[in-house]
């Protein structure tokens, strides 16, 4: 029997119409790649013969009624891959802008909770030429069965690194688990929730020093940024049921040459361009703020944890020193901050979010998100911190999706009452594949913040440049010949 954790649970209970649990990505594809040429029959009996050996996209929730505890997972016996392989196109002309906005209408739809939590949509119409690929597919999973690093993972084991040859994954046809009885499911949440007293005089020791030690760093100058202490901009409200979508991709190698040029980190240059970005954008909107933006960092803990679940996930507060003009000052400030969070984050328990979650209670959360939603409290409290960013690790070489060469591989994080903002960052083939998603009515025109992450780059591309180039050398000036 697999029952979810807390943490996967947790997804669940906090979903509602506009606060969706969901995780997106949108693969821009070279259908020229295909030995078959493209047809959307054949992309859906593709993916039928390589889903029949990964189990994880057949799996689906049961709950029985009378079960106290988290739901299980159970395998669908009446699994269609029609419910969940669709086919749409895009209006006219077919460029990104147009992509994106039948993206976001894609990524606004919840997922049907009686069928396994994914989707994919196979998109047509697309202009080559504008968009890098002739066709897309638009991916979405519940974040209760992947966390940002699973759910990149999973879809790159459906790919394969030749067009014609097999899938990353498992090749083999995984057997079905046997379906538990309700009365074991319930018996079982029965015995896990008569342990819960116990577990929660475990966590608690570790947690109550987790606040005066939190207090003491600071007062040091070696704590990460504390929630609520961040400044508010348009984008931290409460969120709605609309989306808007933007994308954009960066070259790998120029982001490599700022960080050798000035001894940072990859991720604290991912960082400084968001800043660099940022602050563009919300100057020309007239609302920079005097104090720095705070981003909450998803990080990964799949190698600390030794707790069971699907998400294995912490989080970290960056400061992204927006309030810093000069961007390789900003950039030489974040990287120092950036050490100071990761090293106050190493000290807390890896499995704390892990720990706190399988106290979470599906009637309590519910209720609590839906009235949070409806006073609007978000907008009534400090903010706890502006937007999500995330950097998640790609394939390093060329991959293809049923044949097809992946050109793009954008990824969408959800979004949250009062920081309604997500930018995902994905590592793929050479480039920085960025991913923005945002409540529509707080950031109407997320497609100016994507177009300022390419000047980002330049602004600091053209300062590593002259930081590494030698100057030129001066001439020497020549004495005039003496006359004879």
């Amino acid at each position: 029997m697999e029952r979810l954790s807390g943490l996967d649970a947790s997804f669940l209970y906090f979903e509602t119409p506009a606060h969706l649990m969901h995780v997106c990505g949108l693969l821009v594809l070279d259908a020229s790649t295909m030995p078959d040429g493209y047809t959307f029959t054949g992309v859906r009996d593709a993916l039928r013969r390589r889903l029949e050996s990964n189990p994880a996209f057949r799996r689906k929730l049961h709950n029985p009624l009378f079960n106290i505890d988290h739901p299980v997972w159970v395998d669908d016996e009446d699994f269609d891959i029609e419910h969940h392989v669709r086919r749409a196109a895009v209006l006219s002309p077919g460029g990104p802008k147009e992509l994106a906005e039948l993206c976001a209408d894609i990524a606004a739809q919840p997922l049907d909770r009686s069928r396994p939590l994914w989707e994919m949509w196979v998109i047509e119409g697309i202009d080559a030429d504008a968009v890098g690929g002739g066709i897309a597919v638009m991916t979405k999973m519940h974040h209760a069965t992947v966390d940002g690093v699973g759910g990149a993972s999973l879809v790159s084991e459906l790919c394969s690194i030749e067009p014609d040859s097999g899938p990353l994954g498992a090749t083999e046809h995984a057997p079905v688990a046997p379906r538990p009885s309700d009365r074991e499911i319930v018996l079982d949440g029965l015995v896990g929730m008569a342990k819960r007293p116990l577990k929660f005089a475990q966590v608690l020791p570790g947690t109550l020093g987790t606040l005066p030690r939190w207090i003491q760093r600071a007062r040091r100058g070696t704590a990460m940024p504390a929630p609520f202490t961040a400044p508010r901009t348009s984008f931290n409200a409460t969120v709605t049921s609309h989306r808007t979508v933007a994308f954009t991709r960066l070259d790998l190698d120029d982001v490599k040459e700022i960080k050798n040029a000035f001894g940072t980190t990859v991720n604290d240059v991912v960082l400084a361009l968001c800043s660099g970005a940022l602050r563009r954008y919300l100057a020309d909107n007239g609302e920079l703020p005097d104090s720095s933006l705070v981003a909450m960092v998803p990080v990964s803990v799949h190698g600390r944890s030794t707790r069971g679940g699907t998400n294995k996930v912490s989080g970290m507060f960056a400061s992204l020193s927006s309030d810093i003009e000069d961007p390789v000052q900003r950039l030489l400030a974040i990287s120092e901050a950036n050490k100071i969070s990761k090293d106050h984050h190493q000290t807390l328990s890896a499995s704390l979010l892990q720990d706190w979650a399988q106290f979470a209670a599906p009637n309590t959360f519910g209720l609590a998100v839906r009235a949070y939603s409806k006073l609007r409290l978000a907008e009534r409290h400090p903010v706890v911190h502006n937007l999500v960013i995330s950097n998640v690790p790609g394939p390093p070489m060329p991959i293809y999706f049923m044949g097809a060469r992946i050109t793009g591989f954008f990824p969408f994080g959800p979004i949250f009452h009062g920081a309604g903002l997500n930018v995902t960052v994905l590592s793929n083939d050479g480039h920085l594949d960025f991913g923005l998603i945002a409540c529509r009515e707080l950031a109407p025109d997320l497609w100016a913040l994507a177009d300022d992450l390419p000047l980002a780059v330049a602004e600091l591309l053209t300062a590593a440049r002259a930081r590494t180039q030698p100057a030129a050398p001066r001439r020497r000036r020549t004495q005039p010949a003496e006359q004879a």
